[in-house]
């Protein structure tokens, strides 16, 4: 598989950092996670103003410009044809003569990039929905930054997947924030509601793409603080993320939500999702403009 490494492409079993790196050292480093349908990267542009802010937020200037970031893409994304595909793409403020927990005042940072095909999602896993179980969050207080230390997060996994669970939501403060690898969504009243914006909590590109097509849509949505209470009552539940779209949550903490099947409202917007993508592959750009 090629990759790209400090401007060079070459295959991955050949790709080097120096032990120094920061991002080694200290998970010193942001990333992201852009889907490509088609040959297309989704939703780039405003992907790559994420990576943008998430650098920023860690005092490091974008080091290549969104241009550059796509013809990085282009080069991956051709190495596996047509079909889907997920583009990984990592930034760390690179390696110093020695370990320093304070920022180097010059470094020269380090970028990785590579693209894996997409695999489809099981229908049976769809039909059936996802489990989840709430857990407390126990991460720092800026989780809107898109950073590669994800210990907490991994740990919270696996305590869902001990419990026998897909997913953990977690709680921070008696509110519940998001996944520990996605945002949630919940139905309540005939109603789509997820937690507003904060820093405890990932701006999800697929996330704002729910609330648009919902929008355009004409149904009812809206962001509001939710409590494990909310969550206790919710018609329906689901996550979402870049790689796992739109997902339904048939069960939380070992307890059905609403009938215990994938509901109806989400049945919609995964109609509404899936038909942007098949826009998508059809038309130049990124976006799904109908």
């Amino acid at each position: 598989m090629l990759v790209y490494l400090n401007g060079d492409y070459l295959p991955l079993e050949e790709a080097r950092i120096p032990v120094l790196d920061r991002g080694f050292l200290f998970g010193d480093g942001v990333y992201e996670v852009i889907p490509a349908y088609g040959g297309r990267p989704f939703r780039l542009r405003e992907h790559l103003q994420r990576l943008e802010n998430s650098l920023r937020a860690i005092r490091m200037e974008p080091p290549l410009t969104q241009e550059q970031w796509a013809a990085v893409f282009r080069r991956l994304v051709e190495e596996h044809g047509g079909v889907d595909q997920q583009i990984y793409l990592q930034v760390t403020r690179g390696a110093y003569h020695k370990r320093l927990h304070a920022i180097p005042a010059k470094t020269r940072p380090t970028l990785f990039a590579m693209s894996n095909p997409l695999p489809p999602r099981d229908p049976e896993l769809v039909a059936r929905g996802l489990s989840v179980v709430v857990r407390e969050d126990i991460r720092w207080q800026r989780c809107d930054i898109k950073a590669i230390t994800l210990l907490a997060n991994i740990l919270a996994q696996q305590e869902a997947r001990d419990a026998g669970a897909d997913e953990a939501l977690l709680v921070r403060d008696g509110e519940v924030t998001e996944g520990t690898a996605s945002n949630f969504f919940m139905v309540k009243e005939g109603r789509i509601l997820t937690p507003p914006k904060s820093n405890h909590l990932l701006p999800g590109i697929t996330r704002d793409l729910v609330l648009e097509l919902a929008r355009e849509a004409g149904l009812p949505s809206a962001e509001m603080v939710v409590t494990p209470s909310d969550l206790a009552t919710a018609e329906e539940i689901w996550i979402t993320s870049s790689t796992k779209e739109v997902m339904p949550v048939t069960r939380l903490d070992g307890q059905a939500v609403g009938d215990g099947r994938p509901g109806p409202m989400w049945r919609r917007m995964d109609a509404l999702y899936q038909a942007c993508k098949a826009r998508l592959r059809r038309q130049a750009g990124d976006e799904c403009r109908g």
